[in-house]
């Protein structure tokens, strides 16, 4: 009897001691409002990001953001990234997890005759999980780094969309003085002929012109208009602020241009460079580590225990060893051998068809980068041209020689230049953006 109550005793002692170490649930709800900040704010300096190309800078919202800033403060603040990097810590709890042995078994039972009181304990322990052991933790291991490299890699994601958003906003600044100036012009030019034709100086057919292209002028402000708001409203989603954040941007937009060796060169590198690229490289890691463990997993399996009892009828007492076996004779674990063979060659051609689409993008960038860099090119000079011709009608103006009608018209055409330039420059410093992304290029948002 004093046997089973200390055996009773250790196993009340052992329960309590683990419990005593179990996680206790603790329930957490969901927000009921947005969390969206209401002013932009850095706390981590750009240097400190996985974001090769930023560099420090100050970040002073009052005196305007930077490029820099807005790239940085996108990665830091940006919702959907901030999620993501919690998401990394269920992948390094899945790699702990796989370094851990399973827990031995305890059992044990008790029976009562009229003479004695019997009971059997057994501690047994599965030796499986040591054959496999190493080959789960590799893999869980590369499943992290892929976790990781698929994060950093919507970080770049997020940092190409905050360059693109702060590109269109650059322009839009410049567009609005230009959009404004020529419906104004357009305008002035309307009633003053409006006036003329009051006073038969002019027929109805010219200023039913001059009406049109004001109206053209007003339909593209209010185009504008909306286009504005859009990227003001999409700038605050993706930094994480309250959509009546009005920033204020102060800077200009990194020129650094790709030529050809660059372009090539960076081609080759893409396969060691992009995040993407090597966080499918992590993935089949973490596959062909998986098949080696299933393919460990097939031979016989033995599972060793420690059994000591006494029989309720004599009350012997005995101590002996407990040893299984699993025999692979019918499932040889194949089912799972064929699924993680599959997943292999799954991840071995999404790798490949990454590659091949990213070349294949690149390259379409390129030669549309090529193109537009060439229009625009051409455009400046007929931009220049424009110029001087304005501003001798203005002189013209000035002494008489032209009409107030003349010298709007060929303003208004100036400006209409100088707006598709800007549009075309807007497209090319976005397409070279994208561009350094797609290569993996360092971001060169620093002036």
């Amino acid at each position: 009897m004093s046997a089973v109550r200390s055996t009773g005793a250790w196993v009340v002692a052992g329960g309590a001691m683990v419990l005593a170490g179990c996680a206790l649930y603790r329930p957490k709800p969901l927000p009921s409002s947005p969390d969206l900040a209401p002013a932009p704010a850095i706390i981590v300096p750009a240097s400190d990001l996985g974001l090769p190309g930023l560099r420090a800078e100050p970040f002073d919202p009052a005196k305007g953001l930077s490029e820099t800033n807005v790239v940085t403060l996108a990665v830091l603040a940006n919702p959907q990234l901030v999620a993501a990097r919690r998401g990394a810590g269920v992948a390094d709890a899945q790699s702990f997890a796989a370094g851990l042995l399973p827990d031995p078994q305890l059992s044990g039972g008790i029976s009562k005759s009229a003479l004695f009181t019997g009971y059997s304990a057994a501690l047994t322990q599965d030796l499986a999980a040591l054959v496999t052991h190493a080959a789960a933790k590799r893999a869980a291991k590369a499943h992290a780094r892929q976790v990781r490299l698929d994060i950093l890699w919507q970080e770049w994601q997020v940092a190409a969309r905050a360059r693109e958003l702060y590109i269109e906003a650059t322009a839009l600044a410049q567009l609005r003085v230009l959009l404004d100036a020529r419906r104004e012009s357009l305008a002035k030019l309307y009633h003053h002929d409006a006036d003329a034709l009051a006073r038969h100086d002019l027929s109805v057919r010219q200023v039913s012109g001059d009406l049109s292209a004001w109206d053209s002028a007003e339909a593209d402000w209010r185009v504008f208009e909306l286009r504005q708001t859009q990227n003001r409203h999409a700038l605050d989603a993706l930094l994480g602020l309250a959509p009546t954040v009005r920033l204020r941007l102060n800077g200009g937009v990194g020129e650094a241009d790709i030529d050809a060796a660059r372009y090539r060169a960076a081609l080759a590198q893409l396969p060691r460079r992009r995040p993407d690229l090597l966080a499918l490289r992590a993935g089949y890691r973490s596959a062909e580590e998986r098949l080696r463990e299933e393919i460990l997993a097939q031979f016989p399996v033995l599972g060793v225990g420690v059994v000591k009892a006494r029989s309720a009828e004599e009350g012997v007492q005995s101590t002996g060893f407990d040893v299984s076996l699993t025999l692979p004779i019918f499932n040889r674990n194949r089912g799972r051998i064929a699924v993680a063979r599959a997943s292999r060659a799954y991840l071995y051609q999404s790798y490949q068809a990454r590659l091949d689409e990213s070349a294949s993008q690149a390259d379409a960038l390129w030669s549309a980068l090529r193109i537009m860099q060439r229009q625009a090119a051409a455009l400046d000079a007929r931009r220049a041209g424009m110029a001087r011709a304005v501003a001798a009608a203005a002189r013209g103006l000035a002494d008489g020689a032209e009409t107030l009608t003349d010298y709007t018209r060929l303003d208004s055409d100036a400006l209409a230049v100088e707006i598709e330039f800007i549009e075309l420059r807007e497209s090319v410093q976005r397409a070279r953006a994208a561009l350094s992304t797609l290569l993996a290029l360092p971001l060169r948002a620093e002036r």
